[in-house]
């Protein structure tokens, strides 16, 4: 298995892998000590914590037609930041994984903010939209 860097390279692969088969899994997401796992395709991503700024949860409505009328299915996402750019965008398997996954993180990275930036420019114009 051959892991790639998002942000920041890591040198010793024995012990990213060692962190990568113990960490904890939901969804395509592995959570380790100081890294953040994801599968995408056939290849492994990692993410150091400490480069990770911003975290937040994105859902997408998509317009669906069942057999008594119209709906929405809902498709969360958690979208990482690391500066001031977004550099994954990861589907969650539902809603209540999502909120397990954000309280995980909340306790993996105290550092980083869990607001989108439309939020946070909403919240300083004191628009609500």
């Amino acid at each position: 298995m051959k892991l790639h860097s998002l942000t920041t390279a890591v040198t010793d692969t024995d012990s990213l892998k060692r962190e990568f088969a113990q960490g904890h899994e939901i969804g395509i997401i592995r959570l380790g000590d100081s890294f953040l796992f994801f599968k995408k395709f056939l290849k492994v991503y990692y993410i150091p914590y400490k480069d990770i700024t911003r975290c937040f949860r994105r859902v997408m409505e998509v317009p669906m037609k069942m057999c008594c009328g119209k709906g929405e299915f809902q498709i969360e996402n958690l979208v990482i930041c690391s500066g001031d750019q977004e550099i994954a965008q990861l589907q969650i398997p539902g809603t209540k994984a999502a909120r397990i996954l954000m309280e995980e993180l909340k306790n993996k990275i105290p550092h980083a903010q869990f607001s989108s930036p439309k939020a946070d420019d909403e919240q300083k114009t004191g628009d609500i939209k």
